[in-house]
């Protein structure tokens, strides 16, 4: 499926009001994609997003769905087809992350993020499957803590090396039509949902973890997403990406 080239290529792209999401959502669009830009509170931000892209020339959508809720997934993709006649992309961007250690980590810490990294992928990934027109192509998002296995990071971690595994095994489930499934992993990246709560100090020290000694922009991240959902990246299958400027 040659994406860029397809002007009816539809892409839902979950939490997309803010951040990598927002980004992700405005350069698929510039891609040619028709954009559903999910959110799961925000209104405002959402729209505006969507005033971006339009004033930018290109076609989406706000439409308002939690994750974690599979009804909610299945009236979100309803949604996408009645709008625009089907679904060709989705990119699991939607996450929360909450930091401390195993044995600090309460109840609520751990539920709200199997609910919403975990369970919010899985929802989506089986809606996709059954959904996505052939050729399409499904990216998760994941997090290089995984492999990098900071302190405090426990919980977060474990839900994306959960996400890791589902791609791998989706992307050989959907044999036959065509429809790749690949993750992307950021490292540190200037986001909200990043530099919450961080001392400037730790900040400055996680942005020259990589060579290129700098925090990764959510453009960077945008980026590579585009490549695996357009016309270069359709031999890139069941695979993670790990853009984070060579971060161990």
């Amino acid at each position: 499926m040659n994406t860029q080239s397809n002007p009816r290529s539809v892409a839902i792209v979950t939490g997309a009001s803010r951040g990598i999401g927002a980004a992700i959502a405005e350069r698929l669009a510039k891609d040619g994609h028709a954009v559903v830009v999910n959110y799961a509170g925000n209104r405002q931000e959402a729209d505006q997003v969507v005033e971006r892209i339009v004033a930018s020339g290109g076609e989406a959508i706000a439409l308002q769905a939690d994750v974690s809720d599979p009804a909610a997934v299945q009236l979100l993709f309803e949604a996408a087809e009645s709008r625009f006649g089907g679904v060709d992309v989705l990119v699991n961007n939607a996450g929360i992350m909450k930091l401390a250690p195993l044995v600090d980590s309460d109840d609520a810490l751990f539920d709200s993020q199997i609910a919403i990294n975990l369970k919010g992928t899985f929802n989506t990934l089986r809606e996709g499957a059954r959904r996505l027109r052939d050729g399409g192509r499904i990216v998760n998002l994941s997090t290089s803590v995984v492999g990098l296995r900071l302190e405090s990071y426990g919980v977060y971690a474990a839900t994306k090396s959960a996400v890791e595994t589902l791609t791998a095994i989706l992307s050989k489930e959907l044999r036959g039509r065509s429809i790749t499934v690949n993750a992307v992993a950021p490292g540190p990246t200037a986001t909200a949902l990043f530099l919450n709560g961080k001392s400037p100090e730790l900040i400055d020290r996680m942005s020259k973890m990589n060579p290129l000694e700098r925090l990764g922009t959510p453009a960077d991240i945008a980026n590579a997403v585009a490549f695996i959902t357009g016309p270069d990246g359709g031999w890139i299958n069941g695979q993670v990406l790990r853009a984070n400027g060579g971060m161990v």
